[in-house]
């Protein structure tokens, strides 16, 4: 019996063997193309092309629900086959919800009826998230319930952004993506809880494990789901000085966490302090909404893409170069080019958060770090997501 669902697993195409192999691979080049496509957008060279809603509509929804969740998707369908001791999605199934994710994409490029393009976005979501809950809840995996839930809240997020983009409403789709983006990192706290001192401990070769504050977590990742019903609800559209307690205490878990995590030798391990400064922006975009919610920063955007550019394309970046490693049946040795890769990320978030508000041409240099970023690591990774595990194994 196991010969035969080996056979039938090699007799899959390499791409379609596990979520992570598309997901990754389109994903981060969607992630060059999104941000390509917006600079151009921004600055008046894409006349021509006049997407549903606007292009900043279609800028906040993709770089969120197109890029983000992509890769979400993708760790997390090969995840939970180690979670739950099940077989991944793979095959026919996996086309079929890449497929789902791809019309998605190109959907905003195609003249049709608002209505048509809210049911292609809202196709893949809640798909995804069905096919993540079955095994999990078969196998009564209990700690594992929070992802199916925050994946349930980003279908009810996602949602409430297309309503404002049939309605017209801005504030809407505003209250929608920010509500979605704090979702997200309430999912990097829970991911990056269990990789980060894992990860950090194996590859130093530490023999005693990182102390776990199981309650500080929980704590944690609470703050972040009452953080999303705040922005859901549009008190976080203006400063009010009494939700700078809430981001605050956001800001100080993560700090904790960090500490926690932490040991000198990760400088040595790109791959490893990658994670560990790219988890540091989750603390940087809390402590700027501290700042913004007391009036010290006029304006919550640098606080915005702090989570978005260097939290989630951070870790984003740093996990794909691991995992892809790993299951792909490769050593834990990433192409010497991994540091420049890292290095192009930070200075994209960096530019965004701090330089652009002084000069509008650090966009366009976050913009090139960003691309540069993601164009170096499909050139050194692309290959491994199309070809057969290196170990014979049928993954």
């Amino acid at each position: 019996m196991q010969v035969l669902e080996r056979s039938a697993a090699l007799a899959i195409k390499p791409l379609w063997r596990l979520g992570f192999r598309p997901f990754f691979l389109y994903g981060s080049l969607f992630a060059v193309i999104a941000v390509a496509l917006w600079m151009a957008s921004l600055h008046g060279y894409l006349r021509f092309w006049n997407p549903t809603g606007g292009s900043l509509a279609w800028h906040r929804h993709e770089m969120l629900f197109g890029f983000g969740i992509a890769i979400v998707t993708g760790f997390l369908l090969t995840a939970v086959q180690t979670w739950t001791s099940r077989p991944g999605l793979s095959g026919r199934p996996l086309q079929v919800l890449f497929v789902l994710w791809l019309l998605g994409r190109l959907a905003w490029f195609v003249e049709m009826p608002v209505e048509l393009l809210v049911a292609i976005q809202m196709s893949f979501l809640p798909v995804m998230a069905w096919q993540l809950a079955r095994p999990i809840v078969a196998t009564r995996q209990r700690h594992n319930y929070p992802v199916i839930l925050v994946l349930g809240l980003m279908c009810l997020c996602q949602g409430m952004t297309l309503y404002g983009l049939v309605s017209a409403d801005d504030s809407l789709q505003r209250r929608g993506v920010l509500a979605a983006l704090w979702l997200i990192a309430g999912l990097m706290g829970i991911i990056g809880g269990r990789v980060i001192p894992f990860f950090t401990q194996r590859g130093l070769g530490r023999t005693e494990p990182f102390p776990a504050r199981p309650n500080l977590d929980r704590l944690g990742l609470g703050c972040s789901l009452l953080i999303a019903g705040v922005n859901a609800a549009g008190f976080n559209l203006a400063p009010h000085l009494w939700l700078a307690p809430l981001f605050l205490l956001v800001a100080v878990l993560h700090g904790m966490r960090l500490v926690r995590w932490y040991d000198a030798g990760i400088w040595r391990v790109p791959l490893l302090w990658s994670l560990h400064v790219a988890y540091a922006w989750l603390m940087f975009a809390a402590l700027g909404m501290v700042l913004w919610h007391v009036g010290v920063i006029h304006q919550p955007s640098s606080s915005t893409h702090a989570l978005s550019v260097g939290a989630m394309g951070g870790l984003i970046l740093a996990m794909l170069a691991r995992v892809s490693l790993g299951h792909t049946g490769r050593a834990l040795q990433p192409p010497k080019a991994i540091v420049a890769v890292f290095v192009a990320l930070h200075l994209a978030a960096i530019s965004r958060v701090f330089l652009a508000v002084l000069d509008a041409h650090w966009l366009w240099f976050s913009a090139l770090c960003w691309s540069v970023a993601f164009l170096l690591f499909l050139r050194h990774y692309a290959h491994m997501f199309c070809t057969p595990r290196v170990d014979g194994h049928p993954g």
